[in-house]
């Protein structure tokens, strides 16, 4: 009758720092996305747009959020104005 290796152990130990090894290798050589693979540029000019280095317009989010409101609102009442007017043009 053999005796069977009890679960853990060096064993385990091992084949876990050896697995992880290999993980590390494997990040540290292949890149995580093609913008890191060089496709897509440099991604230092995207995050620059949204600092306060950014050069051009720089517009308070309350005001973009006014605008969106008043044009939704605008095409809501441009619908009423046609559907209470009729077809008169």
């Amino acid at each position: 009758m053999s005796t069977a290796i009890p679960p853990g152990g060096q064993r385990t130990l091992q084949k876990r720092r050896q697995a992880q090894s290999i993980k590390e290798k494997q990040l540290k050589q292949t890149p995580t996305s093609t913008r890191a693979a060089g496709y897509g540029g440099s991604s230092a000019n995207i995050l620059k747009i949204f600092t306060d280095e950014a050069d051009g317009l720089s517009v308070d989010p309350l005001v973009v959020m006014f605008l969106a409101v008043a044009f939704i609102f605008s095409v809501i009442a441009l619908h009423v104005v046609v559907k209470v007017t009729g077809k008169v043009f």
